[in-house]
């Protein structure tokens, strides 16, 4: 599609579900998704940058709005990780749910644009294939996952030592005779393997959804006046119920990881 064209509902999808990709070796597992990175760092940077901008800024005395906002959204963080976590959650688990929770909800946030003006945008730019969610991207999600998944390994071995981490997973959760170490292993290793899995498809399966959504209404949107209308109303709906479901998706992945690193510090 050349840049200046008109924009037509097949190019809404082209633009929102196709990656930019760039290969640095050969076979599809060297193959980056360079829009998912670039969004991603992108709004890392804006995120954290704004946070560390509030936090320099901070004052003992009575403080300004976005302090105040800074504060609350902490110290809401923190009750959810205190009621879950029992032990130092300062040290590292609180500071990493902070940084999961607001990273993964500015990727969500990210739906909320609207569909033909950053197609127009990115038209303009000469990209003509530009994936503007992160979280849609099923790299994003497995990568994020992924990343919690090793943690988890890391603070069992950490907090258990190596051979405490194996007698567990031996041992547990039926008991330590012989017998029953094969059913142990298998049980603890479709858990392992499941945690992962479940972790990234539920955020992936449901902002994938909700901009599939947008994209239909988008669409039908540029079928005529009544589409327009409809689709206007619709999109408008779907965008305030939308708000709901990035906030709650980004607050489920911060819990279930709090969950996670949690279980990792507990012997059995």
């Amino acid at each position: 599609m050349a840049s200046g064209t008109e924009l037509t509902p097949t190019s809404y999808m082209s633009h929102h579900l196709t990656n930019l990709t760039s290969s640095v070796g050969e076979g599809a597992f060297w193959t980056l998704h360079v829009d998912t990175l670039a969004m991603s760092i992108l709004l890392g940077i804006i995120s954290f940058g704004f946070l560390w901008w509030v936090v320099r800024g901070a004052t003992s005395g009575v403080p300004g709005k976005r302090q105040a906002f800074v504060e609350l959204a902490i110290e809401f963080i923190d009750e959810q990780v205190k009621s879950t976590f029992h032990g130092d959650r300062h040290k590292f688990v609180a500071p990493a749910a902070l940084t999961v929770f607001v990273w993964v909800l500015m990727m969500n946030a990210m739906d909320l644009l609207p569909i033909d003006i950053m197609a127009a945008v990115y038209e303009l730019l000469g990209l003509h294939n530009w994936r503007s969610v992160p979280t849609t991207d099923i790299n994003t999600t497995f990568a994020l996952a992924l990343s919690v998944w090793l943690l988890m390994i890391f603070f069992n071995i950490k907090v258990k030592g190596l051979g405490g981490w194996i007698h567990e997973l031996v041992c547990t959760p039926f008991g330590k005779n012989p017998i029953l170490w094969p059913v142990n292993i298998l049980f603890n290793v479709v858990e392992y393997v499941s945690k992962p899995l479940s972790h990234s498809l539920r955020l992936y399966g449901n902002i994938y959804a909700g901009e599939i959504i947008f994209l239909l209404i988008g669409m039908w949107a540029a079928t005529g006046l009544a589409g327009t209308l409809f689709g206007t109303l619709l999109g408008a709906g779907w965008a305030i119920f939308h708000i709901l479901i990035i906030t709650l998706q980004a607050f489920i992945f911060m819990m279930l990881t709090v969950v996670y690193l949690s279980m990792a510090h507990e012997s059995h």
